[in-house]
């Protein structure tokens, strides 16, 4: 099953639904980074050691998360395509 070809509407469509998620999930690790890491009583505008390492960790575990999840829905997309085939395949015999 070929994919269909995009036109420049389609591929600006994508290309917003993107930076669109992208933000999407920036803004959510800002937000459990920050809740986690950094207590509302703080007492100087710069970060401490402490959080400034909490942030950091927070933030590798967001991103790799992130990354495990992306993987594997390419892996189940996979899959269901390659099971799609299978089904076209047996209709037409």
């Amino acid at each position: 099953m070929a994919l269909p070809q995009m036109d420049s509407s389609n591929m600006q469509i994508v290309q917003d639904l993107e930076i669109e998620m992208m933000a999407d999930m920036y803004n959510r690790m800002t937000a459990a980074c920050q809740k986690k890491c950094i207590p509302t009583n703080y007492k100087t505008a710069d970060l401490i050691k402490g959080e400034a390492v909490c942030l950091d960790r927070c933030v590798a575990k967001y991103l790799e998360i992130h990354d495990q999840i992306g993987k594997k829905l390419t892996q189940l997309s996979m899959q269901d395509e390659d099971f799609m085939k299978r089904v076209q395949t047996e209709q037409k015999k």
